[in-house]
């Protein structure tokens, strides 16, 4: 894969890190939570136009952007685990006014069948349940977005529907194995490294 370039974009109510992932052979989001205004005119900035939006997991403030950024880009497809598309548009997964619910998207696709789908940006794709049952997380070569499965110093909630403790030191476990100097993007908040979490983080085991 060639260098890969990022800028993370905190987007919503929430401050969900949306991150956009480039370089010459293409883009992708990750987690347009909200503000499509702001994620398409850094599009636009850099004259850059997304092959498909990529979704760690389906809760409300990671998904609220869809719909606006499909509406520049039709047809753009959306990938997500099938275990957490039943959140789209389950009137649980919304916060309005903020968070409106968000329909299905017309092209939604497996992401496990996306990490070789767009040549020159390939990733791995990481299944890491806990925070929701489709959690994943991906990884451009030593970059880790890690969803709301892992933050700087702590984790993802597990009291919300689907929310697994048990799977998720399970998840966190398996991202502990990682290499120490695995650069970490996570869902909100400061990037860390595997390194470090697994040094002070109480919540990671190895």
């Amino acid at each position: 894969m060639k260098m890969l370039s990022r800028q993370i974009i905190p987007v919503g109510t929430y401050a969900a890190n949306c991150i956009v992932v480039w370089n010459d052979d293409g883009c992708l989001i990750v987690d347009p939570g909200q503000d499509a205004a702001d994620i398409l005119a850094f599009l636009t900035e850099r004259a850059l136009t997304p092959k498909a939006i990529l979704l760690t997991h389906g809760h409300f403030d990671h998904i609220g952007g869809i719909p606006g950024i499909i509406a520049k880009f039709p047809g753009l497809p959306v990938y997500a685990h099938p275990s957490d598309a039943p959140m789209f548009g389950h009137p649980m997964n919304q916060y309005p006014p903020d968070y409106p619910p968000i329909g299905k998207p017309p092209s939604l696709l497996d992401i496990r069948d996306a990490a070789n789908e767009f040549p020159g940006l390939e990733f791995e794709v990481l299944e890491t349940p806990g925070h929701t049952p489709g959690s994943v997380c991906l990884k451009f070569g030593s970059l880790l977005l890690s969803g709301d499965t892992l933050f700087a110093g702590s984790c993802g909630r597990t009291d919300f529907p689907g929310g697994s403790m048990a799977a998720m030191r399970r998840s966190l476990a398996t991202l502990a194995e990682l290499p120490p100097e695995t650069e970490v993007v996570p869902g909100h908040g400061a990037s860390t490294t595997i390194g470090q979490e697994v040094a002070t983080n109480p919540f990671m085991e190895k």
